[in-house]
């Protein structure tokens, strides 16, 4: 698939030479983005508990890439830990909502862009650490998409990720309720894993993992918090 063009602005457009798969994934987020953003966060003490772990993993002297950032929201808190932080996001919508925050709480380490985390958009070898926050399950291809963010980081980067793991769910959720919500366009397609599965497909792009961790405060947390370093 052709690589995405890199943008900041906040009125960007889905690249003309974008996929299918692209493109449809950029039609459902733009679609709903505005209630995405609108939305509360539905274990707030889980996901502080996630940023303060992610903050110590960060420093002033790292460029970091954050895939699948919607809204902005934690882009704009961890940006200040880093010395650069690009965040991006296949929809063009949830772009132009961080661009909108980031006017109102300017930050010169962060930028926004619109890409595909199934895309080969970043480059070889230029971040220090890449950030991927309940996307892992809304690729197309997981161990494509590992790949990629894997081909980013330089020796001895960070992956760190937190990934809803579907497939723990009662089994009427994942078999039942999602496909036929997918089918009414009421949710995207989601890919269903336990912790195991993905933790194997992150070991096979040949990443140590570092850390796994549940941060949530709120009854069965199905979201599980990785870190995984790549070989120097």
């Amino acid at each position: 698939m052709p690589a995405p063009t890199l943008t900041s602005h906040p009125e960007a457009s889905p690249p003309p030479a974008a996929g299918d798969s692209t493109a449809r994934k950029a039609r459902f987020w733009d679609r709903i983005a505005r209630k995405y953003a609108a939305d509360p966060i539905a274990d707030l003490a889980g996901y502080e508990a996630t940023l303060a772990r992610v903050q110590g993993l960060l420093s002033a002297e790292q460029d970091v890439l954050e895939i699948g950032c919607g809204t902005g929201t934690t882009a704009l808190r961890l940006a200040p830990f880093t010395r650069r932080l690009l965040a991006t996001d296949v929809s063009t919508s949830m772009i132009a909502i961080a661009c909108e925050k980031l006017a109102v709480q300017p930050l010169p380490q962060l930028s926004f862009a619109v890409a595909d985390a199934d895309a080969p958009a970043f480059g070889q070898g230029g971040y220090d650490a890449v950030l991927a926050f309940n996307l892992l399950h809304l690729v197309d291809d997981l161990d494509h998409a590992l790949s990629l963010a894997v081909q980013a980081l330089r020796p001895g980067g960070l992956l760190i990720s937190k990934t809803p793991c579907i497939a723990e769910m009662n089994p009427l959720v994942p078999y039942l309720a999602l496909p036929l919500m997918k089918a009414i366009g009421k949710a995207p397609q989601v890919l269903c894993f336990k912790e195991a599965q993905l933790l194997a497909a992150i070991a096979r792009q040949g990443m140590e993992i570092v850390s796994v961790e549940r941060h949530g405060t709120r009854g069965k947390d199905i979201r599980a918090f990785i870190v995984a370093r790549k070989p120097r």
